[in-house]
């Protein structure tokens, strides 16, 4: 396993409870891992008696006093929140010499991919060589100027071989995972919906973030999983967690309803306001 890539597990009140580090393990993760926390955790101490060095801390009250990027609201005393532990994620990568991480979040409970069987179906196999997935995404990475590049989520099989993660094999947006270089930074906004926020925004300015197909991760839902962030989607609801992302990028981005049974507000983007396309000038007539 090549020595200039960690995983890096983001996680908060969850010593006991880390679904994706055994998933990590039972799939035969060889590499690098570390566990983000911040230091306005009260289980701080747990989480280094039992993974010692594999645990980072950083100083959160020091980053939000030094107002590093735009929280897109003013609830001054709520620093419960993702968004500081994502951007913590390059210097940390930097500073411990890494040329790549992948950022993960610690609710994680399964990798797959799929393959398709017939000409509606497709079947589920579990991923055991992250190693060659690693090298596979890396070398793209260094190819092209991709800025970050995600796993899809169970969500986006909505449809099956018939759905639209299927059909575009790759999106143009990254969420909850994040493969990067640490030579290509970028800042997450946002309390909440920060991925989506990131990726609207910074797509806009000619950033490239995409989700493949082939490579599927299985989180918990947030709301059934207590620490992290669950508490702020309680109190808030989806309404307002999409809405940052209205704030953030008004042009292209409404609130909106998803799902068939059982519908709920979510955020809508339309691609064709949200990101540039240019075209390359061998083909001006």
């Amino acid at each position: 396993m090549r020595d200039d890539f960690a995983i890096f597990i983001l996680t908060h009140g969850r010593p006991h409870n880390q679904r994706t580090l055994a998933e990590l393990k039972k799939r035969n993760y060889p590499g690098k891992w570390y566990l983000i926390i911040d230091n306005e955790d009260d289980t701080a101490d747990e989480y280094f008696k039992l993974y010692g060095d594999h645990v980072i801390q950083f100083d959160r009250i020091a980053q939000f006093n030094r107002h590093d990027f735009d929280i897109g609201d003013n609830f001054n005393s709520n620093r419960n929140t993702i968004v500081y532990a994502r951007n913590m994620c390059f210097p940390i990568a930097k500073q411990l010499g890494l040329t790549y991480f992948w950022e993960f979040e610690d609710d994680y409970t399964d990798f797959t991919t799929r393959i398709q069987i017939t000409e509606n179906n497709c079947t589920q196999i579990y991923v055991e060589d992250f190693e060659s997935i690693i090298n596979a995404l890396i070398e793209f990475l260094d190819s092209t100027n991709v800025t970050t590049i995600a796993m899809s989520q169970v969500g986006d099989w909505l449809g099956g071989v018939n759905g639209q993660m299927f059909k575009e094999k790759i999106k143009r947006k990254a969420m909850n995972t994040f493969l990067c270089r640490v030579d290509r930074p970028f800042t997450f906004i946002g309390r909440m919906n920060d991925d989506v926020n990131t990726y609207v925004t910074e797509g806009s300015r000619g950033m490239i973030f995409l989700t493949i197909r082939d490579l599927i991760m299985r989180q918990l839902e947030t709301q059934a999983n207590s620490g992290g962030n669950t508490e702020m989607y309680l109190n808030f609801g989806t309404y307002i967690k999409s809405f940052y992302s209205v704030m953030m990028a008004p042009s292209c981005v409404s609130i909106a309803t998803m799902g068939q049974s059982h519908r709920r507000i979510h955020h809508h983007i339309e691609w064709n306001n949200a990101v540039p396309k240019i075209i390359s000038s061998k083909f001006k007539v």
